[in-house]
């Protein structure tokens, strides 16, 4: 049953010489393994794919996201090797607060989103484990 599978995200890119550079240099990212026309990298829960596509992403909706624990420093990290964030109503340093989150990870979320090379919208995200105290 799928239920058991090991999930993973597939990433269009035009040019996966440049997707590669992009990962490595603004992400820190290393394929752990190749194949003709594909890249698959790993995290420390799960991995993802970028493979080579004469199709083009809209960058319309977020195609993947990183969890992190810290989302401010994170966004810092990244941007230090010129990641650039969308801006978005409500964003506070590029970072939106976003109410509501599937259970087991918590009610709400603070995330940010930027493209890759190949213009896939990427999120990253920490999620907010309880409600902020009402004054």
């Amino acid at each position: 049953m799928v239920v058991y599978a090991r999930i993973e995200a597939r990433i269009p890119t035009r040019d996966l010489t440049r997707a590669r550079r992009w990962y490595a240099e603004k992400l820190g990212l290393a394929p752990v393994e190749e194949r003709d026309g594909g890249l698959r990298y790993e995290g420390a829960e799960g991995g993802f794919c970028l493979f080579a596509s004469a199709g083009a992403a809209d960058g319309s909706f977020t195609q993947m996201s990183f969890s992190v624990d810290d989302v401010e420093a994170a966004v810092a990290d990244l941007r230090a090797p010129g990641v650039v964030f969308e801006e978005y109503d409500g964003a506070v340093d590029g970072i939106v607060d976003v109410e509501g989150n599937y259970p087991s990870r918590g009610c709400g979320e603070r995330a940010a989103w930027f493209r890759d090379s190949e213009g896939n919208l990427l999120g990253i995200a920490e999620p907010v484990r309880r409600p902020p105290a009402r004054s």
